[in-house]
């Protein structure tokens, strides 16, 4: 391998490359091996490596100190074989019978660091089976709290500002469905190319699952009668379980979307299942690309705020539902990411108020291993890989004598 300080600006960019920041490879474009080594935290406060860096460049410079490691090994090693170690700083000195002189110099060790961001895709899968089960528990709830739903004929809806202000516009619920599915979409393929899929995954899955969870409290304590005159309530059942798990097979089959028909039970209001998506999707999909897609996130964020206006266009949520719903999904992601970024709130101690949460130990399990903020780092998925490495292998005749 070429030493560092013989490194050109190309050596600085396959490095990068190689080591799986290419992020940088851009703003680093015109630095040499010396002028990477010279890197240091200040450099990533300011433009333009400031503005690719996700998490304050702790990445690479922890990856650049130990360059400067295997450099200062090495520089030990070339200078003792040329027979220059005597006159090294930290070398010491003693004589031995034979008139030699032999010279110590302590050489700092490489340690064995383990990876900041470890692929866990168990830790993954138990996320996932956390969400379904949470997914689950919302369409049972839903079906208990339907039978429960006063008749619109007694008890008509609650009066509400927005209502007043805005007629209903029957097509409007369709846009902010098909709004939910695309930033779905987007946020699956995106998540698909990530690096660190497994540990984004699984905060993906916790954070949802804990928010259904949520949603079924406030959905079963609290039975608010339908928002408009417009709604068609399937018949209640009255204990006719047979019946009753037909619809959650039905629902849970559909999505919950009403487009595809799957929902047409009533009492699902506080707070708005459409809302958590289509707020969190954007959350996720904005924290974990880069800052120079500037017209994705605003796409993205356009997406949102049109499907949640055109919850409360077509009159299928109360306000307060869309309100809350917003505020406890915003506040749950950046509860989560603040603790996962922070390695002292990861320890529980009586100054870290965040260790009193139900869901803390659950937290420590699946960030306990991650050390600081996840780049947003990218690559093809591994079978993506094989096969385009397997498509590049050129073969050639071999003679056999």
């Amino acid at each position: 391998m070429k030493k560092v300080a013989l490194w050109s600006a190309e050596d600085v960019s396959d490095w990068l490359s190689k080591e799986g920041m290419p992020e940088y490879i851009g703003a680093l474009r015109q630095r040499d091996g010396p002028a990477l080594l010279r890197l240091n935290e200040a450099d990533f406060q300011m433009p333009p490596i400031s503005l690719v860096s996700s998490d304050g460049g702790q990445q690479l410079l922890e990856r650049l100190e130990t360059l400067r490691i295997e450099t200062h090994i090495e520089a030990h090693k070339n200078g003792h074989a040329n027979g220059h170690a005597g006159g090294l700083p930290n070398g010491t000195s003693k004589p031995q019978r034979n008139g030699a002189l032999m010279v110590h110099i302590p050489i700092p060790a490489v340690e064995t660091m383990r990876p900041s961001f470890p692929v866990e895709w168990g830790k993954t899968g138990i996320a996932f089976v956390y969400a379904v089960v949470c997914f689950v528990t919302t369409t049972v709830v839903i079906s208990v709290v339907h039978e429960r739903v006063p008749p619109k004929e007694h008890t008509p809806p609650l009066p509400d500002k927005f209502f007043d202000l805005f007629d209903r516009v029957e097509w409007a619920f369709a846009i902010c469905e098909i709004n939910g599915m695309l930033l779905v979409g987007l946020w699956l393929i995106q998540w698909i190319l990530l690096k660190h899929r497994s540990i984004i995954g699984r905060r993906f899955f916790f954070v949802v699952g804990t928010l259904y969870l949520y949603r079924c409290i406030t959905m079963y304590i609290t039975t608010l009668p339908v928002p408009g005159m417009h709604f068609k309530c399937s018949p209640k059942l009255l204990g006719n379980w047979e019946v009753q798990m037909r619809r959650i097979m039905k629902m849970i089959a559909g999505g919950g979307l009403s487009i595809t028909g799957s929902h047409t039970m009533c009492g699902d209001y506080l707070y708005s299942g459409h809302t958590v998506m289509l707020t969190l999707t954007y959350l996720f999909i904005k924290e974990y690309s880069p800052k120079r897609f500037w017209w994705y996130h605003w796409l993205c964020w356009s997406l949102s705020a049109v499907g949640i206006f055109c919850i409360l266009l077509a009159h299928d949520h109360y306000t307060v539902d869309v309100v809350v719903a917003y505020f406890i999904t915003t506040r749950l992601f950046w509860w989560y990411h603040t603790m996962a970024n922070q390695q002292s709130l990861k320890e529980t101690s009586q100054s870290n108020l965040f260790s009193r949460v139900w869901w803390y130990r659950l937290f420590q399990y699946f960030e306990e291993n991650v050390n600081g903020t996840v780049p947003r780092n990218y690559q093809l998925p591994l079978s993506w890989r094989s096969l385009q490495w397997s498509r590049g292998v050129k073969y050639s005749k071999l003679d056999i004598q």
